[in-house]
């Protein structure tokens, strides 16, 4: 499956706080590959995370997310968000610029080629594998400069 050539996006969602007076609620991030379209009418697209991973926990309990498709200039983000015993989601969003969901509440990163804010409409398990088809609430094209960024033999890759 490593010489399937992927586009590459950074899913996003707000873990709410456990006490509403209390300290506001985390972002979390992740790297994906395995991700696409579904379905045009209605709009939805679908994530492959791993089965008892963060995002994974935290979509089974929270509906709304969102996906930053990264441009190729952002393969730094990518990186950032696909370690293995990194340090906390908080200090991964630390200097990064985003904005807000509107809709969802979840990161947007800046410079991506496209935003799409997403509700959970499914969840299905497929192997080690979780598979969450979402209906895109909200889209934007933010205008951001070159390609996309693509994810091929292990290694991140211009395309073109």
């Amino acid at each position: 499956m490593s010489r399937l050539t992927a586009g590459v996006v950074l899913v996003t969602a707000h873990e709410p706080p456990l006490d509403p007076e209390g300290p506001r609620g985390e972002d979390v991030g992740m790297t994906a590959t395995s991700f696409m379209s579904v379905s045009l009418d209605p709009p939805l697209v679908m994530v492959s995370l791993r089965e008892g991973s963060r995002m994974d926990d935290l979509l089974a309990e929270q509906p709304l997310w969102a996906v930053s498709l990264l441009s190729e200039n952002q393969r730094q983000v990518a990186g950032r968000f696909a370690m293995k015993g990194r340090v906390s989601d908080r200090l991964l969003f630390a200097d990064l610029p985003y904005d807000r969901g509107e809709v969802s509440g979840a990161p947007l990163v800046g410079g991506a080629l496209a935003t799409l804010e997403c509700r959970t409409e499914q969840r299905v398990t497929a192997g080690d594998h979780t598979l969450v088809i979402g209906r895109v609430l909200a889209a934007a094209v933010p205008g951001a400069d070159g390609g996309p960024l693509a994810y091929f033999r292990g290694r991140y890759r211009q395309l073109g």
